[in-house]
C-alpha cells in the first residue's frame, strides 16, 4: 500500500506567492493544508477563492501564532486525516516543492523519522546566501549541535522538513516553541524521543521576500534556549533514562576544571601581588584537575557524539506489531 503524503503551507503575507506554491505540489501528494496564520494580506482567503485544486484545506487561525503555531495546526490536520508522511514547505515559493519526494523517501524507507533541507551541502551555491545569514546559520548551527544533540545536522533554521505521522503524534504540541526558535526547539523534542534526523541536500533560493529573523535581536534569547535545552537533554539522557560512564565523566570534568581555574588564579593573583613566583608544586595543582577536566569533557563530548540516533523510531513500531501478531498466532 502506498504511503499517504501531506503537504501543509504555514501563510503569513506570502499573497504574491501562495497560489503558485500549490501549483507546482506533484501529485504525489494526496493532501494540501494552508494555515492562514491570521496572516493581514488574507492569504488563506486568495487560496479559497482562485485555488481549484480538491486536495487543499484551509485552516484558519483566529490569532497570529507564529511558525510553531502554523506547524502545529498543520501536524494536527494530517494526523486527523491519518497521513502517513507531513511535509512543511513555506509559502513564498523559496523552497521547491519538487523536492517532496527526496524528503519523504528516507521516511518511507523507514531510514529516518524526521528530514530537513540542508543549505549548505553544495559549497558552490551558498555563495549566492548574504554573508549575514551564513554567519548566522554558521553560529546557530553550532548552537543547535549542542542542544539538540544531533550533531550531524547542519542549517538548524531550514524550514523545508518532513515527518513520519506516526512521529509527529508524539511531539509535546503544547511545549514547542511557537515562533523563530521552532525549528530547533524541535529537533531538541525529537531527541527526546530519540527519533533519527537526516538532513536533505537543497540549494539555497531567494526571492524578493524579506527575512523577519535578525540574528542580532534573537541571539541573546537564542543561546538562553539553547542552554535551557542542553541542561534538559543532558539530564534527561544522561541522568534520568541511563546511567553511564559519561554521566560521570560530565560533572567530573566540570568540577575538575573550575577547581583548577580558580585554585590556579587565586594563587596567581597571590603570587603576583607579593611579586613571588608560584611554587612549582602549586603550579602542578592548578595544572593537573585543568588538563584531567578537559579529557573527561572531551571524553564526554565524544560519546555524546556517537549517541546520535540512528534507528527509526517508526519502524520500531511497526516491527513490534508485527512480532505480536505472530505471537498471537
Amino acid at each position: 500500500m502506498s504511503s499517504k503524503v501531506a503537504v501543509f503551507i504555514p501563510c503569513f503575507r506570502v499573497r504574491n506567492h501562495i497560489l503558485d506554491v500549490i501549483r507546482k505540489i506533484g501529485p504525489e501528494v494526496c493532501k494540501i493544508y494552508v494555515v492562514d496564520d491570521c496572516c493581514p494580506e488574507k492569504s488563506g482567503h486568495i487560496v479559497v477563492e482562485q485555488c481549484a485544486d480538491p486536495r487543499v484545506m484551509v485552516v484558519f487561525h483566529e490569532r497570529n501564532q507564529g511558525v510553531g503555531g502554523a506547524v502545529m495546526s498543520g501536524y494536527r490536520a494530517a494526523i486527523n486525516d491519518e497521513m502517513d508522511v507531513i511535509v512543511k514547505v513555506d509559502g513564498d515559493d523559496q523552497m521547491d516543492p519538487a523536492l517532496i519526494p527526496d524528503f519523504v523517501a528516507p521516511i518511507i524507507g523507514a531510514e529516518a523519522d524526521y528530514t530537513k533541507g540542508n543549505r549548505f551541502f553544495d559549497l558552490e551555491r551558498i555563495r549566492e546566501m548574504p554573508r549575514v545569514r551564513l554567519f548566522g546559520n554558521a553560529v546557530l548551527s553550532f548552537m543547535t549541535k549542542f542542544s539538540s544533540g544531533y550533531w550531524n545536522l547542519f542549517d538548524p533554521t531550514n524550514g523545508y522538513t518532513a515527518i513520519h505521522c506516526d512521529v509527529a503524534r508524539h511531539l509535546p504540541f503544547d511545549k514547542i516553541s511557537r515562533r523563530y526558535f521552532f525549528e530547533t526547539d524541535i529537533l531538541f523534542r525529537l531527541n527526546s524521543l530519540r527519533a533519527v534526523v537526516v538532513d536533505v541536500p537543497m540549494d539555497a533560493k531567494y526571492g524578493d521576500e524579506v527575512s523577519n529573523l535578525k540574528i542580532s535581536k534573537v541571539l541573546g534569547e537564542f543561546m538562553l534556549k539553547h542552554s535551557k535545552n542542553f541542561i534538559k537533554r543532558i539530564f534527561y539522557n544522561y541522568y534520568l533514562r541511563d546511567i553511564s560512564l559519561a554521566s560521570l565523566e560530565l560533572p567530573l570534568g566540570v568540577l575538575l576544571l573550575v577547581f583548577g581555574v580558580f585554585f590556579g588564579g587565586y594563587h596567581w593573583v597571590g603570587s603576583s601581588s607579593a611579586g613571588v613566583p608560584a611554587h612549582p608544586g602549586t603550579v602542578m595543582l592548578a595544572a593537573l584537575p585543568i588538563l584531567m577536566g578537559i579529557q573527561f569533557l572531551l571524553a564526554f563530548l565524544g560519546y555524546d557524539i556517537a549517541s546520535v540516533p540512528v534507528r527509526p523510531l517508526h519502524r520500531s513500531r511497526k516491527t513490534v506489531g508485527v512480532q505480536r501478531k505472530k505471537v498471537e498466532v
